[in-house]
């Protein structure tokens, strides 16, 4: 069964500070000391704060950390809002008292309110004994509702009046236990406009969001990638076993430009790919494999193709012909030809122009959703 809830020590989240060039200028980075030790699926494993839109951020978390007010981070899956709601339980009073995470998404729905509030004994077939809930067992620190859109509304009017009472009565009992748990909820989802298409509460809505934490994803905040690259960089040469830690100046271009759909959870995918494959000192913008980007060599130069904009040309033919000329340029460099990493890489282009809808990108490949979704698994994505 996957871990659901994580409530580790404090060392298991580490904090940092990575040099940029002056050794006297830092930036804090935040990571899970050791990723491997829980699944984390397409969750971000490190954050840093280096973008001028993330110091804006961390000044904002350091600002309100320390109040036992509810806090809502939004953002993209994998932006790191899992971290960012460990910092802020780290910056607060609660910081040596239980850090409870859990994904609202994650329970069947004839589950969650004896997950969330416990149930007493013989509250329904199968219940020996009794047990407490999250609530009750994240007393006197922080409980992190992952998820929260996910939550059908039956327990939103459970949860608001939880959150409003500061007390939860057990699954079969009778008697409210009182609570001192400090809420995180996060979404990537919208929803302000969950609320406007009437599956989220509008009070609950505001009752979460007391302090908004947005968090931009990394295409927005392009000051990170480079940082965060180093991090993967030095864990996965460590990690490996290999002295690769360097990234040539095209590679570094490329990462800069690269949209990210997969936030920073894809930027370590393809730094820990681009190691397994690189055979020089330096990575290399071949060695990055990014989806729907079509590299060539030349003798003197990296040459970098995007095929997957050419949507943005109005005229379909030029966009084909466009197209061609970069297979054609690949053809030319007279190179052995990875045919299956070609369509991995055609499918998750499609992939990511659809928005990462399986089912659209599918159609337009004219494949099952299985065989695309065989892809994908192959290229780390899902």
């Amino acid at each position: 069964m996957e871990l659901l809830s994580h409530n580790f020590p404090a060392d298991f989240i580490r904090s940092v500070n990575i040099a940029k060039g002056n050794p006297d200028q830092v930036e804090p980075l935040i990571a899970f000391d050791d990723a491997e030790r829980l699944s984390l699926l397409i969750r971000a494993t490190a954050i840093v704060f280096s973008d001028p839109r993330s110091k804006e951020l961390h000044q904002l978390i350091e600002r309100i950390a320390p109040s036992d007010a509810t806090v809502m981070i939004t953002g993209e899956t994998g932006t790191g809002k899992e971290l960012v709601a460990r910092h802020v339980h780290a910056l607060s009073r609660r910081a040596d008292r239980p850090f409870v995470a859990i994904n609202c998404g994650a329970f069947a729905e004839t589950l969650i309110e004896s997950e969330l509030f416990g149930y007493e004994k013989g509250a329904y077939t199968g219940a020996l004994q009794g047990k407490p809930g999250w609530f009750e067992t994240a007393s006197s620190g922080t409980l992190f509702l992952d998820e929260i859109g996910d939550l059908p509304l039956p327990m939103q009017v459970k949860l608001l009046r939880v959150l409003q009472e500061r007390e939860v009565v057990r699954l079969g009992a009778r008697r409210p236990i009182p609570i001192d748990v400090r809420v995180i909820a996060a979404t990537n989802v919208d929803l302000s406009e969950a609320v406007r298409a009437g599956r989220f509460r509008e009070d609950l809505f505001y009752r979460l969001q007391v302090i908004a934490l947005p968090l931009p994803p990394l295409r927005e905040r392009p000051g990170d990638i480079l940082p965060l690259t180093q991090h993967f960089l030095q864990i996965y040469a460590k990690r490996l076993h290999v002295q690769k830690t360097g990234l040539h100046p095209d590679a570094e271009l490329a990462l800069i430009n690269y949209p990210w759909p997969g936030n920073i959870r894809e930027l370590e995918n393809v730094i820990h790919r681009a190691l397994l494959v690189c055979s020089g000192a330096l990575l290399q913008v071949r060695d990055l494999h990014l989806p729907g980007w079509i590299f060539t060599e030349s003798a003197t130069t990296d040459v970098t193709i995007q095929a997957n904009k050419t949507d943005a040309v109005g005229d379909s033919v030029v966009a084909v012909t466009t197209v061609l000329s970069a297979w054609q340029a690949l053809l030319n460099t007279e190179e052995v030809i990875d045919f299956e990493q070609v369509q991995q890489e055609l499918v998750a282009a499609a992939w990511h122009h659809r928005q990462c809808n399986q089912v659209q990108a599918a159609k337009q490949l004219n494949i099952s959703r299985n065989t695309l979704r065989t892809y994908l698994k192959k290229s780390q994505l899902i």
